[in-house]
């Protein structure tokens, strides 16, 4: 390290993963927490937390999640070896008041464990994948593997998953838009904190989105700077 006016300089390239890790979470926030159900090859259901997730396409629509291999030991967790197996698995968006029993299940369960089943997790089946949703969780979208990245130094692999049906609560939902606050989302910071919404700044949108969303009639973008 190195300071250089006031910033420390961290070389990347030669970082290690705790290192990598350490900066990497506590400078990307907040992230959204995709809580992912899947079914093994025997039907026993894993729900777990991701927060390394985002949405990565919009046509269709496709979400992706990171995951890596387990610190101690270096196994495959048993979310990826799900989605590797049936290919499928399903994202239900982490809530506020979820909060507590999702930070239970983020904890290091055998595979011959349903983590639903030991924290009293209400379920709801899906309609086109075998993993069910959960049932408190006004988002749920089900999704089939489209592809699985190896990343890096192969620690890490993304799963990109193809959305096949959105599950919208009418509590959060108008039939043409999900309403965020109500929603009251669950963010993750680094190390042992999560996060709300906290407060929310309105500006115009400033380029036409896809589905008009958040745009105004008679917005127009400010004139291309010469």
């Amino acid at each position: 390290m190195a300071a250089d006016h006031d910033f420390h300089l961290v070389e990347g390239e030669a970082l290690d993963t705790a290192t990598a890790y350490r900066l990497l979470v506590g400078c990307v926030v907040p992230r959204p927490i995709a809580w992912i159900t899947t079914v093994d090859e025997q039907g026993r259901v894993n729900a777990a937390p991701f927060s390394s997730f985002n949405y990565v396409a919009t046509s269709p629509p496709m979400l992706a999640v990171n995951i890596a291999r387990r610190a101690v030991g270096g196994s495959v967790k048993d979310t990826a070896r799900n989605i590797e197996a049936t290919r499928e698995f399903v994202v239900n968006v982490a809530t506020e008041h979820d909060m507590e029993v999702l930070h239970r299940s983020a904890q290091e369960f055998g595979p011959e464990v349903s983590e639903t089943d030991v924290l009293g997790i209400a379920l709801l089946p899906s309609r086109h994948v075998r993993a069910p949703r959960i049932a408190s969780t006004p988002v749920q979208m089900e999704c089939r593997l489209d592809q699985a990245v190896k990343l890096g130094r192969g620690i890490n692999t993304l799963y990109i998953g193809e959305v096949v049906a959105f599950h919208l609560s009418g509590k959060v939902y108008d039939g043409t838009r999900v309403d965020s606050v109500a929603l009251r989302p669950l963010a993750r910071l680094g190390g042992p904190y999560y996060a709300g919404l906290g407060e929310i700044f309105h500006r115009p949108m400033l380029q036409k989105p896809p589905g008009d969303e958040g745009w105004a009639p008679g917005d127009a973008p400010p004139p291309a700077a010469k």
